[in-house]
């Protein structure tokens, strides 16, 4: 029976796993390939998204462990001093040149943010690492959480997206392989075909 124009197939699903006699040993292979590929992308995104969160939150604890606010005091007026740029946290601030006391006693100085109004004497509070270097204050609260669970979901959709993508390479050779099988056994049939048609 001719096919109407414009009319579709009913598409078979699972097609790969039922019983007929156009299924082929490559075909059922394929079919494991395929739910194993999802499975372990599955599995892969999560363990390796979960790893990828603790490790960030394990970072981020230790840098709130060696970091410690200190005290310092500005040594120019703020109006002076060069504005922070529009995309850190605080955006409107500006970096002051700051004096504070290191743990060994010395005095150090350096920039830091604070008020554009603050006058040079003002108290204001920095952020230093065990030996007194300035650093920036470690991310708390929501934006710390933010950090952890970006982490974690890059991660997984990394490592998710990469076996998926294995899968996918592994299938396009089993099918080029397929193909190359079914043009060989062509060939062999072809010569037959013809002489049944011209005979």
């Amino acid at each position: 029976m001719a096919r109407t124009r414009g009319a579709r197939l009913p598409r078979v699903r699972l097609w790969r796993w039922r019983r007929n006699p156009l299924r082929r040993r490559s075909d059922v292979i394929e079919a494991w390939l395929l739910l194993a590929t999802f499975v372990l992308a599955l599995l892969a995104a999560v363990f390796a998204g979960l790893l990828g969160a603790r490790a960030v939150d394990a970072s981020l604890d230790e840098r709130r462990a060696q970091t410690r606010a200190v005290p310092a005091v500005l040594t120019k007026d703020a109006a002076d001093a060069l504005p922070a740029p529009v995309s850190e946290e605080g955006a409107g601030h500006v970096w002051a040149p700051v004096r504070w006391t290191a743990p060994d006693g010395t005095s150090r100085t350096g920039r830091a943010k604070t008020e554009p109004g603050e006058k040079a004497g003002s108290p204001v509070t920095v952020w230093t690492d065990r030996t007194g270097r300035l650093v920036t204050k470690p991310p708390e609260g929501a934006e710390a959480r933010f950090q952890i669970v970006m982490a974690g979901v890059t991660v997984a959709v990394a490592s998710g997206g990469l076996l998926l993508c294995g899968g996918g390479v592994v299938r396009v050779r089993m099918r080029r392989r397929r193909l190359d099988r079914w043009e060989a056994e062509w060939r062999q049939v072809e010569p037959m075909w013809r002489k049944r048609m011209t005979g």
